[in-house]
């Protein structure tokens, strides 16, 4: 994903998530009170200091005004600077549970808003600029006069009645209605109609966003509304067409049509394709939310969507507008959770699993889905190699990475957990059945996270598996939980609930991805390589740290009265730190190296990611072709080539094996 266009689509459509007018029930009390159970359950954090007031203060400031439209440069200098007698000050006012400091740039804003609005009028009669492009709006800074904010704002209206040409003329009053609509929706949030007593509740909301957002980026903290919307997306359960969006200055983009979906299953649209109405209602300038809604109905009722579709680069660069209609269907989602194919090699076949997520339901999982397909295909055909395909697998249950990886692995650790207050957890694979010893390849990129970290550079640890793709992985190494539970949907605390991280996660090698990410032994570049994106690039990560590897496992965790019984389990097939690979991997990077070099396709292609304006939404895909598969494939079969001329643990080898 190209995080960037994000930021800057959403910069200039006024994207926000406030999809309540009324604030939380919060006073000052309960919420000093709930900022003090976060603190008790934080992994790292456990009082306000200096640093965390610091954070809060400039965490408070981009709460209020995201799009830098609002406040002055010289306005927001105490705060993104803060002396250290006002970082003091906060202090001392959060332990007598008062938010002063925060309460008078609240009202700073309040007369920001009263700004905003003299100036919406006066451009309005103003002639717009012709020069007006998005890239204007990377690396925002804060405007430094009332003047350089106009210029601001009439660079964003320019560029908004751009989209709103690409709509019909009735369309395009109702676009700029939109525009106008939500943002004095946005103002509204804030000012609650000048009650003293509803703007002091939603300030305090703002805090307590600002407060989480403090202590790591993984800690938030949840509107009830949003609360709600967030226990959907766990849920993953709804009905609809089958798509992810992505909020973009001219329409809503598909990014992806999920496996299954009707929108996937209807043919006619496609990644890329653009949004613009929904049931003939322009959607263009419309809250995300509101959108998504508008989409969204009923199991077999249908939906009307104007599509803009565009095709072809500069001089030749064209767009196609059509109408269809979908009919609605119930959505897993599932990230299509779980695919395989058999792909053939020689006289059998190498197997390609790709898993989503680490998921578990009555029905199936992660691990017996993976197993049931490896199985499938040793009846079938003679298997050759596996590669686990990792690609934007954001995590999921901790317990099915640990089942996945003891799919490859005999008995041993899989993961370590350290909690809050410092206690280690090892969580073992007991089962010593192993559904393939084979050639095992992880083909991993930038997106690929927690759990999916885990089992990859456990796998590597334990000298199971070759690790290929970007050059790391996600960078997280830890876990939260969450308030609300998922039977609770109707129990939303009307204070507002939250998401806390609560320990970290470490590999049988003592190491943890948090931070640095799971490096590879191969690189080969995708679609994410070059994109600032990852743990590394969050506002106040977590540290990375590491402790004792635990390849021997003596249940120190495990109570006395246990231990013995559990010993027991680990009286044989023990898995052994193991160097397979290791005499190989200089020739498979040397030849992955040179088939890279001499692939005019896969040139083009790294040319184009390092453009400026790439979009790195849905690249897997160069032409037709996955080039990060295709070169792990041709790596495995030259592992499977230098295993069967060359034995395991002889001499290194010398010479490269052609692939």
């Amino acid at each position: 994903m190209n995080y960037k266009s994000l930021l800057i689509n959403a910069l200039l459509i006024f994207f926000f998530c406030f999809a309540e007018a009324k604030p939380p029930e919060l006073t000052p009390h309960l919420t000093h009170k709930k900022s003090e159970e976060i603190f008790k359950s934080h992994v790292t954090h456990k009082e306000i200091s200096s640093d965390i007031a610091k954070r809060a203060l400039q965490n408070f400031v981009d709460e209020l005004d995201p799009t830098k439209t609002y406040f002055l440069a010289e306005e927001v200098s105490p705060w993104e600077h803060p002396s250290e007698e006002l970082l003091h000050s906060v202090i001392a006012h959060y332990k007598k549970e008062s938010f002063t400091p925060f309460e008078e740039i609240y009202k700073k804003m309040i007369e920001a808003i009263d700004r905003r609005e003299r100036l919406e009028q006066k451009i309005s009669t103003l002639p717009l600029p012709t020069d007006a492009k998005a890239s204007d709006f990377k690396e925002l800074e804060w405007a430094s006069s009332e003047q350089e904010l106009e210029d601001r704002l009439l660079k964003i209206r320019a560029l908004q009645l751009d989209t709103a040409k690409q709509l019909e003329c009735e369309s395009q009053d109702q676009f700029l209605q939109r525009l106008s609509k939500r943002r004095l929706s946005r103002e509204q949030e804030i000012l609650q109609n000048g009650n003293d007593k509803e703007q002091n509740k939603q300030m305090l909301a703002y805090f307590l966003k600002s407060f989480c957002g403090a202590l790591d980026n993984h800690t938030v903290y949840f509107t009830p509304t949003e609360a709600n919307q967030f226990m959907i997306q766990v849920q993953q359960r709804l009905f609809g067409i089958g798509a992810q969006l992505r909020d973009d200055l001219n329409g809503f983009t598909l990014v992806r049509l999920l496996e299954g979906g009707p929108a996937l299953r209807d043919g006619k649209l496609k990644a890329g394709d653009k949004i613009i109405a929904v049931n003939h209602e322009p959607v263009v300038g419309m809250d995300i939310i509101e959108a998504v809604d508008l989409i969204r109905g009923p199991k077999e009722t249908t939906v009307a969507l104007t599509i803009l579709r565009e095709s072809g680069e500069g001089e030749n660069k064209k767009s196609e507008k059509f109408d269809t209609e979908v009919v609605r269907d119930e959505i897993v989602l599932k990230e299509t959770r779980f695919e395989s194919e058999a792909i053939p090699y020689g006289e059998g076949v190498i197997a390609h699993i790709r898993l989503f997520s680490f998921y578990q339901d009555p029905n199936d999982s992660s691990a017996s889905d993976i197993k049931n397909a490896i199985e499938e295909m040793k009846k079938e055909h003679k298997l050759y190699g596996v590669i686990l395909d990792l690609r934007g697998n954001a995590g999921g249950l901790l317990p099915q990475a640990v089942a996945v990886t003891g799919l490859f692995i005999k008995k041993g650790v899989v993961v370590s957990i350290k909690d809050s207050s410092g206690a280690i957890q090892h969580l073992r694979n007991f089962d010593g059945t192993l559904t393939w010893d084979g050639p095992l390849v992880v083909l991993t990129n930038k997106a690929s996270a927690s759990a999916a970290e885990i089992v990859a550079q456990t796998l590597h640890d334990y000298g199971r598996a070759i690790l290929v793709g970007d050059p790391s992985s996600w960078g997280k190494g830890s876990y939260q939980t969450f308030t609300l539970e998922a039977g609770n949907m109707n129990k939303v605390n009307p204070q507002g609930e939250y998401k806390v991280t609560r320990g970290l996660y470490y590999t049988v090698s003592g190491k943890s991805p948090q931070l640095t990410g799971t490096k590879v032994d191969i690189e080969i570049p995708g679609g994410l390589s070059k994109l600032e994106i990852g743990e590394s690039y969050a506002k106040f990560p977590l540290e990375n740290d590491e402790i004792a590897p635990n390849f021997t496992d003596t249940l120190s965790d495990i109570h006395p009265f246990h231990r013995g019984k559990m010993m027991r389990l680990y009286k044989k097939d023990r898995q052994e730190k193991m160097d397979l690979y290791g005499s190989y991997l200089g020739i498979l990077k040397k030849n992955s190296e040179m088939r890279i070099a001499h692939n005019s396709n896969y040139q083009n292609f790294l040319k184009e990611i390092h453009k400026e304006e790439f979009d790195a939404d849905g690249i897997e895909l160069y032409g037709q072709n996955d080039l990060q598969l295709e070169e792990t494939f041709a790596i495995m079969k030259d592992l499977i080539l230098l295993e069967k001329e060359h034995p395991r643990y002889e001499e290194p080898l010398k010479a490269a094996v052609g692939g």
